[in-house]
């Protein structure tokens, strides 16, 4: 596939069914499906009260918040999150982000592709 435009909403959610998920749905806004060979974007929207799994893996996330507020869990460290900011998740650092607020926290999330 070639160049592709679309709007974050006209691409199918999914919910997150990984142990340790709540309230999480994600959608893979450019994925190898669309011929990117080495990154994938994602959106996680994770409802009020909600959280996406605690977890580690050996490659790198970049996060950036587009709307709503929470937390960054990272190696046992806490930060507020909030529209605009950017999180870098190192390789092997346990993580995850929860939502401790009444409105949906809204984030993109890029990885590589797994080897």
């Amino acid at each position: 596939m070639g160049f592709k435009a679309v709007h974050y909403k006209d691409v199918a959610s999914e919910g997150v069914e990984e142990a340790g998920a709540k309230g999480v749905r994600v959608r893979w806004l450019i994925s190898k499906k669309d011929g990117a060979e080495n990154f994938a974007m994602r959106c996680f929207e994770v409802e009020p009260g909600g959280q996406t799994p605690l977890h580690s893996h050996d490659w790198e996330h970049e996060i950036f918040i587009l709307h709503g507020e929470g937390l960054a869990v990272c190696s046992g460290s806490v930060k507020k999150i909030a529209p605009g900011y950017a999180v870098f998740v190192p390789p092997n650092i346990e993580h995850c982000f929860r939502n401790n607020t009444n409105k949906q926290l809204c984030l993109l999330c890029l990885i590589p592709h797994k080897k």
